[in-house]
């Protein structure tokens, strides 16, 4: 097994070998007789039977759970935990005789394993006894007297889970009325066990010193002393108790070991607790015993009552009452005096230690066993109790927690009534203790309380009141016993330090507020000290969540009870000022209280006072109160006096406080106001007072508060009703909305605060707050102050300047809210609507429009909300309609059709009436009739829809024109580009795309209407708008920026094509779309035909639509256009038969019928599409259309446009010359049926149209010449590429001679007016955005010349163009022809820049051959010799290397820049890579040394250093190529390296992804034909660069290049002489073998991971023949041919080879390079040191001589000439 505290080897199943051993033994049984087991100790004999012969009691047990109670015995927990989780599954699922075998080995077990250290191991042995008890039930029984002892200590497990499985396994072994017979039947066996781990267990016999540590052993220890301490106690509770004589002499035992009494001072408080625990049991159960032992209990008890430890303290006070209830003579045995009361006072001084709650409750039943005489002397005894008490009350700790002051002063006020009660009577030493009591105890706490904060929301005031209650009940009855003289006293002394204490807090100038607060609160509580009940029952409140039926009527009730919280005290109503004040001492105290706090207020003009008066007031509102107020005013003289003291001192006193601007707390004057009013008795008198105060020019916070406080009680709401509905108030709040409205709205931001949002909160509280139904104001005032608020709203939208608004805007919404919110039917008022509409108009426009703040707009929303939930309501209950719903759906209208909307503004427009909508939606009472009114009031009529329709531009024509779906032959207008370049979005769009938003809504509610046919029409002709909308943005070429937003909100929006036409009626859809389509035409035949192919209609369901074809016939415009754009979905027979009756028709024509839409026009347009989509071959039909075609040309010549200028061509003819041209190149789909008079036709009219094409590139900008151009240009193309690609055998079916006309004359005419046209056409306008007209011809244009072959490209007819100071090699023929076209890379058009390239790309293998010429020309002399590439090509490089610099410098290398077309940006992108492809292309037809030359020249310019670092901005970080899966294999995966590029002119579908495939195509060229210059550029690099260049290329690029590398080896046709080269693809390797004479040298070129960025490894194989320093030399020299030349490795291996050969001819190695021919430019060694004779390399020396600053021969150093 290896070391003894190794790891087991992860995944090894295979048990250890002991184990092995076991298994065997247990499969073998009987073989080994008497084998015993290995326990943990040497007692335990193990888990198999010890007796010899025992094999028939062993023979039971079943081999599963040998081997699980084998490892029940291991020391590892995890073992055990899951050994016992297995033995209860197993006990669980197997049969009870199996199980049974086991009961006779479980009792050892158990009791071993229940006391184990592991927490989880004890709750897995419980479960699993559960599982064993299930299944053996009353099998247990034999083996119950060794369990019970461990199994009752289970169940006292201090970890709970453990404990609660081990009683629920008990319970299921015995139901709850056996179990006290079950432990009878146990008990001696239990108490044995118990009084072991009392008595005799250690913490060493328990477990084994030698492996188990100090710990944990200790720990064990004492968990077992607690357990068996509980257990014991457990046995005595649920025995019988007539078995607890026989217990009792059991016990004797234990009670009589002093070890047993030490557990009372117990260093673990767990064992401390439960030996207290213990006790209490004993003095319920054995009380005798306890008094027999009580020399010892007492001492071990009551000396303890200082422990303070929160788990012992409980058990213990319990303990210490139950043994002074116990042992009678308990404090003969302890000295009270000196042992118990010290530590009590000490406890109590601490405040119980933080265990007050525990201890204190427990005070009063343990001095009420204290006995007369102990407690001696009396007074200083009762004193020294009660000082320690409120000592232990003013402690940090006891002031923290309310719940221990609450325990602490009730404990006090117990013990109060208790020491009075004992010492009721009149001799002096009991009226001593009384007073003490009074005035040094109880008077002195409050007194405290009132100074001290934190105790003032104790329950002492509350404590007091019981305790007078109780005294002057005990007073007013006479016992006979003294006990009312008694109470009498104690009241007087009470009441006089009371008030002592009280006049002492009131009567200082600097009064405390929180003493004053609690003085106040202290009488009110005296006054009614049954709100301690409220307030208790408030606190344990449950909460629980209405109804939602409830919810509403609860709603009012909560704003009536709690508008606003209020200062006075919560406890208390009004209602209470009624009651007589309770006794005359407290009266007397509240009218000395108050006159003090009045003089205070008029002399010192003290507020704390004020305020301490105001809540004297609410609380004793009396006449008396307000007579001894007036008693003390400064001002005698009156003007008026009033009966009633109240109303007296309101207008002497209370006015004019309340009149202070100075005074900011004006809440409890509002208190006092209502107090004065609670003593008029006569409703009139009460409004006049209120009407008074109202006419004053008071503060609106006072006015506000007094509302609030009136909303906050139905008894403060009946003294002001009569002045809120008044007319006083009413005008006042019109005259203050007024007021605001006005003033807000032209204050400035910084003057906000002038607002007083006091102002605004008073008028939102009288609109929103309702009473029993009703408005808190008059009616009439609600309206008028609405009126007011909707007049402000408008005038806000008007505003220019955001900022002025907000404040007023805001508050108005608050206002608003509240309003829609609480009001019922609010909306029924006029005003109301105007208020709901004009938030709705601010709501439905951009910020851009109200210019007001995002904060705004979205309490505008929210207000808005409200309103609208209101409205529907409104709905639901007066099943009458609101006007809001039409004035707001003609304002939407009006909005979206007065065409000033961005996309922004429709998208806020189309929420709120969203919002609308859905709310009208979510409401089930809301009628379809309203729903259907509110939308006929959006719907634009009839003449309405097609003004917008005809309001879009008509730009979207060319784009279908040009594809052939629709043919004209009428004048185009509004198609200027110039008219989609816009600003805002067409109303047609905003309109359609709103309706269908709501119809949407309306299908996915599954709203019903009346008459739904009529509904579901108007529905589907929405549809149909928006489907025309969206087709009119399709249409277009490259729609404006806010076209594309528009269709992205769409999207955001969920407004779908898809999305509508699912939830339509398609075939009612389909109607309208068709029927539209005749009458009209155009864009509505477009729709059609996309909604046919979207929605994959069946071709029976198109067919149904017409049935005949007869229905289209004589053509129209509309007529025409269905059957062009119906034609794909039509049946075969279908069209056969259209065809044939077209080919019919054209026989007929005349002349002047042939450009007419009903005739040769409209025929040849409807046959085109008919012949190109058909399966069928028409070949002789079509050979008869030519001929009808032919007829006209020699009857009506005049009608084909043939070499002329179209500048005063018709419309009709162009558009009859456009299906001609058409058609005629629908022939060349089977040319062969042609024959030669046909062909002349063909190759005659094609020539012809493209003169004339030539001769009209003025007029292009013409929709029709452009489309002319365009067919013109695809005809010459298609005839191009067709004899381009014929085969010989499908030449020899041509007629004779005919391609020879083509290529001699045809083929030259076509490219001899195509290339001047391109060059004409490029020079006059410098730029061709993808938006212009031009884009279109270009591509057929550019298509066309991509024919154009090298020969003709050479023999060009251009104008001459040369460059002053250019520098070429080239004849001028090329180099005008390169001047030319190299430019137009720069040109911003996709089709002119291909079809440059394309021409470009066939000259470039020409170009080299000149410089080769010229090579001879360079002297040797040259320091390092350079030759740049054609410099029209250099030229046009370094204009776009600025321009694409200031593009990409921002974007870190390594970052994908996305270049998205039509752009600039792309335009310049694309023109550089193409450049640089043609330049790869160029370099790689150059020969070695022109290649070094070359690669000199990019060298020193940077120019490919510049090209690699904008590669990596420009290639993709994962070069997938689109539409590739994931789930290939890597190999499989394709990606742009490995597909080739497709540069076509016509086909756009891959031009997003074009640029990065471009890159990486470029990078790959680069890699290929550069190696080397890459390499050192990379080498260059810093670090983040080096490395994403690494990753990228060994991961994408090294694998591909790496096997076309050994590839093109494996391929190689290239011999050499003497040299045999081979490769292994399998391990990147190429083997040279390089043999003359006797010489034998092999070589293994090995290529790396990241070929060809990583040098390539030379490595030697076998060799003959050769000196070792010169192999050296040789393999040195192959490395740097293959790591510094740019090219391949067969280029490299030619190179040495070379070099090799010159060696063995003589010619010697150049001395600083050591090699014969140069590595870079391939020179031999000429220059010869006229000392010492040797020859090196011109550029070595150059190199030399510069780095070494000496111009000495490297080798003799002499001086070099």
């Amino acid at each position: 097994m290896g070391g003894k505290n190794k790891q087991r080897t992860k995944g090894n199943v295979r048990p250890s070998s002991s184990g092995r051993a076991a298994e065997l033994l247990a499969k073998e049984q009987g073989t080994v007789p008497g084998f015993i087991g290995f326990g943990s100790s040497p007692n335990d004999l193990g888990y198999v039977p010890a007796i010899q012969g025992a094999e028939e009691i062993d023979s039971l047990v079943d081999a599963d759970f040998r081997m699980v109670l084998r490892k029940l015995s291991k020391r590892d927990v995890t073992t055990k935990l899951k050994a016992m989780q297995e033995f209860g599954t197993m006990c669980k699922e197997r049969e009870t005789e199996i199980v049974k075998g086991v009961l006779p080995y479980w009792p050892r077990i158990y009791c071993k394993i229940s006391i184990d250290h592991d927490r989880r191991v004890r709750e897995a042995t419980q479960q699993a006894f559960e599982q064993l008890i299930l299944k053996v039930k009353k099998h247990l029984a034999p083996h119950l007297k060794n369990l019970m002892g461990y199994w009752l200590i289970a169940q006292c497990d201090i970890y709970s889970p453990a404990a609660s499985a081990a009683k629920e396994a008990f319970e299921k072994a015995f139901p709850p009325s056996k179990q006290p017979e079950a432990l009878v039947f146990c008990k001696d066996e239990i108490l044995n066990v118990l009084q072991d781990h009392l008595l005799k267990e250690t913490a060493d016999t328990l477990s084994d010193p030698q492996t188990v540590p100090e710990e944990e052993r200790e720990a064990k220890f004492f968990r077992i002393l607690t357990c068996s301490l509980l257990a014991l106690k457990k046995l005595l509770c649920m025995l019988p108790s007539n078995e607890n004589s026989c217990l009792e002499e059991k016990l004797k035992l234990l009670l009589s070991q002093s070890k047993f009494w030490k557990y009372s001072k117990h260093k673990t408080p767990q064992v401390r607790s439960a030996f207290f625990e213990l006790i209490s049991a004993f003095c319920q159960h054995i009380p005798e015993s306890m008094k027999t032992e009580a020399s010892r209990v007492c001492p071990a008890v009551l000396l303890s009552i200082d422990d303070s430890d929160a788990v012992v303290c409980p058990a213990l006070w319990e303990a210490s009452l139950h043994v002074l209830a116990t042992v009678e003579d308990c404090w003969s045995h302890v000295n009270m005096k000196k042992g118990v009361l010290p530590k009590l006072w000490t406890v109590l001084r601490e405040g119980g230690r933080g265990l007050a709650t525990v201890i204190y409750p427990n005070i009063l039943p343990f001095i009420s066993k204290l006995p007369h005489g102990i407690a001696e002397p009396n007074l200083d005894y009762s004193r020294m109790l009660f000082t320690s008490i409120i000592q232990g009350l003013l402690t940090e700790r006891a002031m923290a927690s309310h719940s221990e002051c609450s325990a602490i002063i009730s404990a006090f006020m117990e013990c109060l009534r208790f020491t009075i009660l004992q010492n009721t009577g009149e001799e002096k030493e009991q009226i001593k203790i009384q007073e003490m009591l009074i005035n040094d105890q109880l008077i002195p706490l409050i007194d405290t309380v009132i100074k001290e904060p934190k105790l003032q929301n104790g329950s002492l005031f509350y404590e007091v009141a019981k305790t007078l209650n109780f005294w002057k009940t005990r007073a007013e009855t006479s016992s006979g016993d003294g006990t009312a003289l008694t109470c009498q006293r104690m009241l007087l002394n009470f009441w006089d330090g009371l008030s002592d204490t009280c006049v002492v807090h009131v009567d200082v100038m600097d009064a405390n507020e929180k003493s004053l607060a609690a003085v106040s609160c202290l009488l009110q509580v005296l006054q009614n000290p049954e709100n301690q009940t409220n307030l208790t029952k408030r606190k344990a409140a449950k909460i629980r969540f209405a109804e939602e039926g409830e919810a509403e009527s609860n709603t009012e009730h909560e704003k009536w009870v709690d508008v606003q919280n209020s200062s006075e005290p919560a406890t208390l109503l009004h209602g209470q000022h009624l009651s007589p004040l309770k006794n005359e001492p407290l009266e007397d105290l509240v009218c000395k209280l108050a006159e003090l706090s009045i003089v205070y207020t008029n002399e010192q003009r003290s507020d704390r006072h004020l305020k301490f008066l105001s809540a004297l007031l609410s609380n004793f509102a009396s006449s008396r109160v307000f007579q001894v107020l007036l008693e003390n005013r400064s001002n005698i003289q009156e003007a008026v006096k009033y009966e009633n003291p109240a109303i007296q001192f309101l207008y002497e006193n209370l006015i004019d406080w309340l009149k202070e601007d100075q005074r900011k707390e004006t809440d409890f004057l509002v208190d006092m106001l209502y107090s004065v009013l609670h003593c008029c008795s006569i409703s009139t008198e009460r409004e006049n007072i209120l009407s008074d105060l109202t006419k004053m020019d008071l503060r609106w916070n006072i006015l506000l508060q007094i509302i609030q406080k009136a909303c906050s009680s139905a008894e403060k709401h009946s003294l002001v009703s009569a002045w809120l509905k008044g007319d006083v108030l009413g005008e006042k709040l019109v005259t203050l909305a007024d007021d605001l409205c006005n003033t807000s709205l032209k204050t400035t931001v910084a003057a906000a605060e002038s607002f007083h949002s006091e102002r605004w909160t008073l008028l939102s509280l009288v609109l929103s707050q309702l009473i029993k139904n009703e408005s808190l104001i008059g009616e009439t005032y609600v309206k008028r102050i609405i009126d007011k608020l909707q007049a402000a709203l408008s005038r806000a939208k008007d505003l220019s300047e955001a900022g002025n608004t907000e404040p007023s805007v805001s508050f108005i919404c608050d206002i608003a809210s509240n309003f829609f919110s609480s009001v019922k039917g609010c909306l029924l008022m006029p005003s109301s609507e105007d208020l709901l509409f004009t938030i709705f108009q601010l709501c439905a426009q951009s910020q851009d429009a109200t210019r007001l703040s995002d904060f705004l707009v979205n309490k505008l929303k929210h207000t808005w909300l409200c309103g609208l939930t209101s409205l529907v309501h409104q709905f639901g209950d007066m099943h009458k309609e609101s006007t809001f719903l039409q004035r707001s759906a003609f304002w939407v209208k009006n909005q979206l059709q007065s065409s000033t909307l961005e996309v922004t503004s429709l998208q806020v427009l189309i929420s709120a009436v969203s919002d609308l909508l859905t709310k009208l939606l979510e409401a089930d009472y809301v009628s379809a009739c309203i729903l259907n009114d509110y939308i006929e009031h959006l719907t634009p009529s009839e003449p309405e829809w097609e003004k917008m329709r005809e309001s879009l531009s008509s730009e979207w024509l060319k784009k279908p024109l040009l594809e052939g779906r629709l043919s004209m032959n009428s004048e185009i207008s509004g198609t200027d580009p110039k008219l989609c370049v816009m600003g805002k979005l067409p109303s047609h769009l905003c309109t359609a795309t709103l309706l269908s938003r709501m119809v949407l809504q309306i299908l996915e509610k599954g709203v019903v209407f009346e008459n739904h046919e009529v509904e579901r029409n108007k529905t589907e002709n929405i549809i149909a708008e928006q489907l025309y909308a969206l087709q009119w943005i399709e249409e277009l070429t490259n729609p404006p920026s806010l076209l594309l937003e528009f269709l992205q909100k769409l999207q955001e929006m969920n407004i779908s094509c898809d999305k509508l036409s699912a939830l339509s009626n398609i075939p009612c859809l389909l109607q309208i779309l068709f029927d539209r389509s005749k009458e009209c035409g155009r864009l509505w035949a477009l729709t059609m035909a996309k909604f046919i192919e979207t929605k994959n209609i069946a071709t029976c369901d198109v067919k149904a639509l017409f049935n005949t074809a007869e229905r289209f016939f004589p053509l129209t415009e509309g007529n025409l256009h269905t059957l062009q754009n119906l034609s794909p979905f039509l049946l075969e027979e279908d069209k056969e038969e259209l065809i044939i009756q077209c080919t019919a028709k054209l026989m007929t024509c005349s002349e002047t019928e042939l450009s007419n839409t009903d005739g040769a026009f409209g025929y040849l347009a409807i046959l085109n599409p008919c012949l190109n989509g058909g399966s069928i071959d028409y070949g002789e039909l079509m050979s008869g259309i030519l001929k009808i075609i032919i007829s006209w040309r020699n009857d009506y010549e005049d009608s084909f446009l043939f070499s002329c200028n179209l500048k005063e061509a018709s419309p009709q003819l162009l558009g009859f010359n456009i299906e001609m041209i058409r058609f005629v190149s629908l022939l060349l789909k089977n040319p062969l049926s042609l024959v030669d008079n046909e062909w002349d036709f063909v190759m005659c009219s094609m020539l012809a149209w493209l003169e004339t094409t030539s001769e009209s590139q003025a007029v292009f900008p013409v929709e029709l010449i452009q489309v002319f151009a365009c067919v013109s240009c695809d005809l010459t193309a298609a005839l191009s590429a067709y004899f381009q690609t014929a085969t010989p055998e499908i030449t020899e079916k041509l007629p004779a001679n005919l391609m020879t006309e083509w290529k001699d004359f045809f083929s030259e005419g076509i490219h001899g007016l195509l290339l001047p046209l391109l060059v004409k056409i490029t020079r006059k306008e410098k730029d061709a955005p993808e938006t212009s007209f031009q884009n279109s011809v270009l591509k057929s244009l550019g298509e066309a010349l991509t024919y154009i072959s090298k020969d003709q490209l050479l023999n060009h007819k251009l104008p001459a163009k040369f460059v002053a100071g250019q520098k070429t090699n080239l004849p001028d023929k090329l180099q005008t022809l390169l001047n030319t076209l190299s430019p137009l890379l720069l040109f911003r058009a996709r089709p002119v820049q291909v079809a440059v390239y394309h021409m470009l790309k066939k000259l470039m293998s020409e170009l080299p051959k000149f410089d080769t010429e010229d090579l001879k020309s360079y002297g040797d002399e040259e320091e390092e010799l350079s030759l740049s590439p054609p410099a029209a090509l250099m030229t046009v490089l370094d204009a776009q290397e600025d321009l694409l610099e200031n593009i990409l410098e921002c974007i870190p290398v390594g970052e994908f820049a996305v270049v998205q077309p039509p752009s600039e940006e792309f335009s310049l992108v694309l023109g550089y890579l193409l450049m640089w492809k043609l330049i790869l292309t160029f370099f790689k037809a150059a020969s070695s040394q022109l290649r070094a030359l070359y690669s000199q020249y990019l060298r020193r310019t940077k120019n490919l250093n510049k090209l690699l670092y904008h590669l990596f901005r420009l290639m993709p970080e994962n070069p997938a190529f689109p539409g590739s899966t994931i789930e290939l294999s890597n190999k499989d995966v394709k990606t742009y390296f490995t597909e080739e590029l497709d540069l076509d002119i016509k086909d756009t579908s891959a031009v997003p992804s074009q640029i990065p495939h471009l890159a990486c195509s470029v990078y790959c060229m680069t890699l290929k034909d550069l190696p080397a210059m890459v390499r050192l550029w990379w080498n260059s690099c810093e670090k983040r660069v080096f490395n994403i260049v690494d990753k990228f290329t060994s991961k994408y690029v090294s694998n591909l290049l790496s096997s076309q590398e050994i590839s093109s080896v494996q391929t190689s046709t290239q011999l050499f002489n003497g040299m045999m080269v081979k490769a292994r693809s399998a391990t990147r390797e190429v083997i040279a073998t390089y043999s003359v004479d006797d010489i034998f040298i092999e070589l293994i070129i090995q290529l790396p991971q990241n070929y060809p960025l990583g040098s390539i490894t030379v490595e030697s194989g076998k060799r003959v023949g050769v000196a070792v320093q010169q192999w050296r030399n040789w393999m040195l020299q192959l490395n740097t041919y293959l790591t510094h030349q740019n090219g391949s490795i067969m280029e490299g291996l030619a190179l040495w080879k070379n070099n090799v050969d010159k060696r063995f001819e003589g010619v010697e190695d150049c001395m600083i390079c050591f090699s014969v021919i140069h590595g870079s430019n391939y020179s031999l060694p000429k220059k010869a040191c006229r000392t010492c004779k040797k020859k090196f390399h011109s550029a070595c020396l150059y190199k030399w001589f510069t780095s070494s600053n000496k111009s000495t021969c490297p080798l003799c150093r002499e001086t070099f000439f």
